[in-house]
């Protein structure tokens, strides 16, 4: 007990840097599957999947994947209607943290085949794929 009383800072440190290092495991099991830039890349020339990019309309404007759709993060509750029903969707953000609060309110929304890409943007950029301004 003594040693608990006296340590109880060191305690909550390791306690909370602990919490620190689990969370983005937590937080990419709620954004549901995620996929590769080469399986991203094979579902939209095989199955003709729709980018859905999450980033602010400024973000986008500085570069997204060719024939991607700007549905900010924000309106994605609202405008899911907009997006095809029959068709997979890879919801795209910067690294891949926002696409996973989007894909889980598409799924929310009914969409049952949402995809997250794995490292976003950046990822798709580091693997030299085209973007377009």
């Amino acid at each position: 007990m003594k040693f608990l009383t006296e340590n109880i800072f060191l305690i909550v440190v390791a306690f909370v840097s602990g919490a620190m290092l689990l969370w983005p495991l937590v937080a990419r099991r709620g954004a549901g599957p995620t996929l590769t830039t080469l399986q991203a890349t094979r579902l939209i020339n095989d199955e003709n999947a729709v980018i859905v990019d999450v980033r602010d309309p400024a973000e986008f404007a500085a570069g997204h994947l060719p024939n991607a759709r700007n549905l900010p993060v924000a309106d994605v509750d609202k405008r899911a209607a907009e997006l095809p029903a029959n068709k997979p969707l890879i919801v795209v953000c910067g690294s891949g943290t926002r696409a996973g609060r989007a894909a889980a309110a598409l799924r929310g929304a009914g969409r049952d085949r949402v995809f997250c890409l794995d490292g976003g943007v950046a990822a798709w950029r580091q693997a030299g794929l085209p973007v377009v301004k």
